[in-house]
C-alpha cells in the first residue's frame, strides 16, 4: 500500500485492543492536554480551529506532546482530506502521487488536501523542494511534525512558507491530569479495571515519562496489567509494579541532533559560571544518555585552554590525565575521572586571555598576509644570507641584564601590536605583574641614553657624558672583545 494515499482513521482507533495512548486520542481541541501557549483563547491554533481553517505549519517538539493529534483535529474541523506521508518510507515518486491526487480532488470540487508529514526532518533537500510550488500555490496545506530543530533540518524556502510552532513537553500537572483521565474513563481508558496508583508510583511514572504522554500511557497500561485485582476487584499499582513496567527510561537524547548540542552547551556554560553542581548534573545526563566519554573529555580539555587558561595551568594537565585515566579504566570506573575534572574546572579561576590573544593574532595574519620576518631575527646559515643582512643586529637575550632586549620581533606593520592581556585572576595575576615589570624595565632602558639607538646626539649630551661603565651594566660572562 502506498504511503501517499489518504489516511483514514486508524482501524484499531477506539477499539478495546488498541493501545491506551491510541484510544485516548483527543476528539476535539478541548480534550487535548497541554500546549496552552498555542491553544489558549485568541492563540493561533485555537483561532484556526474555531474558524475551521487550515494553514501550513511546522510542529516542532519532543515525542508524545500531541503533534499528530493537533494535525488531525485541525484537518477534521476544516473538513479537509488528511493525507499522512512518511518521510522514512516515501520518495519523490510518492510526492508526485500526492500532488496528482490533490489536483484531481480540486478539479472534481472535492475537499482540500492537508498533507501531514511525520518526521519531516528526515526528508532530503530534493524531497522538500518537490513540495515547494504546491505549498506556495495552495494546492497542498502542509503540516510537518519534527523532533529536530527546523532551522537545521528543513530548507529555508519551506520554512518561509509555513508557521513554525514550538510544542513543549507536558508538565507534571498535565501528566497527572492525563493519568486521572485514563484511570477514570470507562469507555476508552482503564476505568473498567478499577485501577488506582500509589502516590510514589504516580510520581515515578510522571518523572520517567520525560514529558512524553504516549510513553506515560503505555507504562500506565502495562503496570496496571501486571497487578492482580484484590478481593473487591480493584487493582493498586505500587512503585514496584511501575518500575517493572518502565524498566529503564531511555532519555530523549540523540548524539547527532539538537538535544546533544543543548546538553553540551549546558555543561560548558555551567563550568564557565563556576557551578560544580550544575556541571555534574549535565555531565551525568550526557553519560546516562550514552554520550562517548572521550568526546566529553575532549570538550573539557578544550575548556581548560579556552576558559581557564593560564589562570590555572594545572587544569590542562589534569584534563590530559583524566583522558589517560579513562582510557586505562574504561566505563564505569573511569567516569569518575570526568567528574573529578568537571569539578576542578568549575572551581578553577577563569581567564580567556590566551584564547582572545590567539584569535587576534590569527585575525592579523588573515588581514595583513605573510608579512616579512624582521632581518635581525632571521636565521643566517649561509654566507649569502649574512651578506643580505640576515641576523644583523640580533641581540642575544642572555647577554643582557634580566635577559631583556628591545629589538624588533614583529613585522614593521605590527611593531607595537599587543595581543596578550592577562587578567588578574589566579596564577595569571603573577604573569600580569611579570609582564608589567618587563615592560617598565624596557621603558626605563629606552629613556636612558645608552638605551637610545646611537646614544645621545652630540648637541644633546648632558655634562659628564659619556658616563663611566658600571660593572652591573656589563654582560656577565661575555668576552669584551666579542661583537654582536
Amino acid at each position: 500500500m502506498s504511503a501517499a494515499k489518504p489516511a483514514a482513521p486508524e482501524p484499531n482507533e477506539g477499539r478495546p485492543w488498541s493501545p491506551l495512548a491510541q484510544r485516548l486520542r483527543p476528539r476535539n481541541l478541548d480534550e487535548l492536554i497541554g500546549q496552552k501557549h498555542l491553544l489558549g483563547p485568541g492563540k493561533l491554533l485555537r483561532r484556526l480551529y474555531e474558524l475551521g481553517q487550515t494553514a501550513s505549519l511546522i510542529l516542532w517538539g519532543p515525542p508524545g506532546v500531541g503533534k499528530t493529534s493537533l494535525a488531525r483535529l485541525l484537518t477534521d474541523r476544516a473538513k479537509a482530506e488528511f493525507v499522512e506521508f512518511s518521510a522514512v518510507l516515501s520518495g519523490i515518486k510518492d510526492v508526485r502521487e500526492v500532488v496528482a491526487q490533490a489536483q484531481t480532488r480540486r478539479r472534481l470540487g472535492g475537499r482540500p488536501t492537508v498533507l501531514f508529514v511525520d518526521e519531516i526532518h528526515r526528508f532530503n533537500k530534493a524531497q522538500q523542494d518537490a513540495f515547494l510550488p504546491h505549498v506556495e500555490n495552495g494546492l497542498i496545506t502542509l503540516i510537518g511534525a519534527t523532533t529536530e530543530n527546523p532551522s537545521f533540518e528543513i530548507i529555508p524556502a519551506l520554512i518561509s512558507r509555513a508557521s513554525v510552532l514550538t510544542l513543549e513537553p507536558l508538565s507534571r500537572d498535565e501528566l497527572a491530569d492525563l493519568i486521572t483521565l485514563a484511570l477514570t474513563d470507562r469507555e476508552r481508558g482503564l476505568g473498567a479495571l478499577e485501577a488506582r496508583l500509589a502516590p510514589e508510583a504516580l510520581d515515578f511514572l510522571v518523572v520517567s515519562s520525560g514529558g512524553d504522554a504516549r510513553a506515560l500511557l503505555n507504562a500506565l497500561e502495562l503496570s496496571a496489567g501486571l497487578v492482580r485485582p484484590d478481593a473487591d476487584g480493584r487493582r493498586t499499582v505500587d512503585l514496584a509494579a511501575a518500575e517493572e513496567a518502565v524498566q529503564r527510561k531511555a532519555w530523549r537524547y540523540d548524539k547527532g541532533a539538537e538535544e546533544h548540542y543543548n546538553l553540551i552547551s549546558a555543561l560548558h556554560k555551567s563550568l564557565r559560571d563556576s557551578d560544580p553542581d550544575a556541571a555534574l548534573y549535565w555531565l551525568a545526563r550526557m553519560l546516562d544518555g550514552g554520550e562517548d566519554p572521550v568526546y566529553l573529555l575532549r570538550r573539557m580539555i578544550r575548556f581548560a585552554s579556552e576558559d581557564v587558561g593560564l589562570a590555572d595551568p594545572l587544569s590542562l594537565l589534569l584534563g590530559i590525565s583524566a583522558l589517560e585515566s579513562y582510557r586505562l579504566l574504561g566505563s564505569p570506573e573511569g567516569e569518575l575521572a570526568l567528574a573529578h575534572l568537571a569539578v576542578h574546572l568549575a572551581l578553577a579561576p577563569k581567564s580567556n586571555s590566551v584564547y582572545k590573544a590567539f584569535g587576534a593574532a590569527q585575525q592579523d595574519v588573515r588581514r595583513h598576509g605573510p608579512l616579512p620576518v624582521p632581518l635581525n631575527i632571521r636565521n643566517a646559515p649561509t654566507k649569502l644570507m649574512k651578506d643580505l643582512g640576515y641576523g644583523r643586529g640580533y641581540q642575544y637575550a642572555h647577554d643582557h641584564p634580566d635577559a631583556l632586549t628591545d629589538q624588533p620581533r614583529l613585522p614593521d606593520e605590527l611593531r607595537e601590536r599587543r595581543y596578550y592581556w592577562p587578567t588578574r585572576r589566579g596564577r595569571e595575576k603573577a604573569l600580569a605583574e611579570h609582564l608589567d615589570a618587563r615592560r617598565e624595565a624596557l621603558r626605563r632602558r629606552r629613556e636612558r641614553p645608552e638605551g637610545r639607538p646611537g646614544g645621545w646626539p652630540p648637541e644633546e649630551r648632558p655634562a659628564g657624558w659619556p658616563p663611566e661603565e658600571r660593572p652591573e651594566d656589563r654582560p656577565a660572562g661575555r668576552p669584551e672583545e666579542r661583537e654582536d
